[in-house]
């Protein structure tokens, strides 16, 4: 099990003697896929490196149903906010493959934040992300339809959309499930809208890849029901 924090893009640019002593100073943790590895309101403060493996943040109602935040590949941070604040966690965390974790201790982080500008800076670009994003997701839930939203997370997963990119490969391609626990709805609501996008010829869908054929019109059928203009021209 891999031990090194060198991969860890928040900590890009440090030297290798401080990324070294930096990974003695974590707890390092083995996950198997579906092993939770942090629990929505837990005291914990660490802040977590994931070395290796996908792992997926969300919450469940008390119903069972998921709803899903993101998926968080090797080389991603996450915990940061515990502790800041020093309150519980925001959200559950699963592994969705065996993953290999570093825990650092708050003190710590907050402390590598202190002598390091650079990391300091994308800790704070990261928590726009989140606050832009959340923005993102609460206008689309209060305007937009269970078909347009599926449509808004495939634009998501594509990387956006009103750019010079005409067509788009989501890999791993998303299972049906995993959509709608992002988008509030269920998995066959999903289906039947990625049907209707084939027939429209908007996307192919294959074994292990979702194909966006054309990226611009997806992008369009997201912007004209929110009021966006489109940077595609005609």
């Amino acid at each position: 099990m891999s031990q090194s924090l060198a991969a860890i893009e928040l900590l890009d640019g440090l030297p290798a003697a401080e990324l070294a002593a930096l990974a003695k100073r974590c707890q390092w943790r083995r996950f198997d896929e579906g092993q939770q590895v942090l629990a929505h309101m837990d005291s914990g403060t660490d802040v977590l490196f994931l070395v290796e493996g996908r792992l997926r943040v969300g919450l469940y109602s008390a119903s069972g149903k998921e709803v899903a935040f993101e998926d968080l590949e090797a080389g991603q941070y996450f915990g940061e906010m515990a502790a800041i604040d020093r309150r519980g966690r925001s959200a559950s965390v699963f592994a969705l493959t065996p993953a290999n974790v570093a825990f650092l201790s708050a003190d710590a982080f907050r402390d590598l934040m202190q002598r390091n500008f650079a990391v300091a800076e994308r800790v704070l670009r990261e928590l726009c992300r989140v606050v832009r994003r959340l923005d993102e997701r609460v206008f689309e839930f209060s305007t937009l339809t269970v078909s347009n939203r599926i449509h808004a997370e495939l634009l998501r997963l594509a990387g956006g959309g009103g750019t010079a990119e005409k067509t788009a490969a989501i890999r791993p391609a998303p299972r049906h499930a995993d959509i709608a626990a992002r988008v509030s709805t269920h998995r066959e609501a999903v289906t039947r809208e990625l049907n209707a996008l084939v027939r429209a010829g908007i996307v192919k869908q294959d074994r292990n890849v979702l194909h966006i054929l054309d990226l611009p019109r997806l992008a369009r059928m997201v912007h004209e029901v929110l009021g966006i203009e489109s940077d595609e021209p005609g």
